[in-house]
């Protein structure tokens, strides 16, 4: 690739914007004509040593005038002025700020007058939110109806916490935004193979599920999350697959598919080639991320249209 990322499959989510400072964009959010969305790299900054390039952190020690020269410049290449930014206080928490026109410049041209912000919001035109990752989550919104936009950094606290949920919810009673108008996206983070959580993590999952009485989990494989989370072996697994794959419960299966004697097909029925059956679109390419992946099991239910006790032939 032109910026020298590796990535892990042919999906496009994103586009490279090759300029002096480079940095993602979502095709998704630009279609819109309301909003530049940006995921900055390390390239095209002025930061030296293991800062390098394009820092844009105040507090790591870095020369701030290197910082300040590094915001200049990425936002020379969106088309944004430094002094229309407005920088998140992030400290893993699930709060979410509502910014409006005199927070402008906060974070980078003047001190913040606030703290544990994690995810913000705002309606007001020109502004550019800007929240920061090292292997977290960035979850961006855009309200195309309502000319809205939100952005918040969820990592694993923020992911129990339902920060996403609350950057919704904060849009929808400031706004008036619809969650079904909402357009998102979930931002470059570690992936599966690279990190592994501890046990507290797993432990904070739990008290998650308790607090909002869940007993049952429903994945794609089930077996396989069931048999790699043995911390939750003790929950009721139901496996989509059994539903999606077998050609009694799935009657979107056409004829032309090779079925087993017990329903099930032959070929083809991993998450992939599933949502293109059912949803038509047979340009859909999978995206290996735990969200998306979710998204992707979730929507495969929507589209099977099966009552969450029709599943019981599912349970593992």
């Amino acid at each position: 690739m032109s910026l020298g990322l590796i990535y892990k499959n042919a999906a496009h989510i994103f586009d490279e914007v090759e300029k002096k400072t480079p940095y993602l964009e979502y095709p998704l959010f630009q279609e819109t004509g309301i909003v530049t969305s940006a995921f900055s790299t390390r390239l095209g900054g002025v930061s030296e040593g293991y800062y390098s390039s394009l820092n844009l952190s105040f507090d790591r020690g870095d020369d701030p005038a290197r910082v300040l020269e590094n915001f200049k410049r990425i936002g020379a290449s969106m088309g944004v002025a430094v002094e229309d930014m407005v920088l998140s206080k992030q400290t893993h928490t699930t709060n979410v700020r509502v910014v409006t026109e005199e927070d402008k410049g906060k974070g980078v041209m003047r001190e913040r007058n606030y703290t544990d912000v994690d995810g913000m919001i705002t309606n007001v035109p020109g502004i550019c939110l800007v929240t920061s990752y090292a292997d977290c989550v960035p979850l961006y919104f855009v309200d195309p109806v309502k000319k809205a936009i939100g952005l918040s950094h969820s990592g694993w606290r923020g992911t129990v916490g339902k920060i996403g949920k609350n950057t919704v919810q904060l849009m929808q009673e400031n706004f008036g935004s619809k969650p079904e108008d909402l357009l998102a996206a979930v931002g470059p983070s570690v992936c599966m193979d690279c990190y592994e959580v501890s046990e507290d993590v797993i432990e904070q999952f739990k008290e998650a599920f308790e607090k909002y009485s869940v007993k049952d989990l429903f994945a794609y494989n089930a077996s396989f999350d069931k048999n790699l989370l043995s911390e939750l072996a003790s929950y009721r697994w139901f496996d989509i697959m059994k539903i999606a794959a077998y050609r009694q419960y799935n009657d979107k299966i056409p004829a032309s598919i090779e079925c087993c004697k017990t329903g099930k097909m032959k070929r083809n029925y991993g998450v992939e080639p599933m949502m293109q059956l059912l949803s038509g679109n047979h340009r859909y390419t999978e995206v290996h991320n735990a969200l998306y992946d979710a998204a992707d099991e979730l929507e495969i239910m929507r589209m099977l249209g099966k009552t969450l006790e029709e599943y019981i032939v599912a349970e593992i």
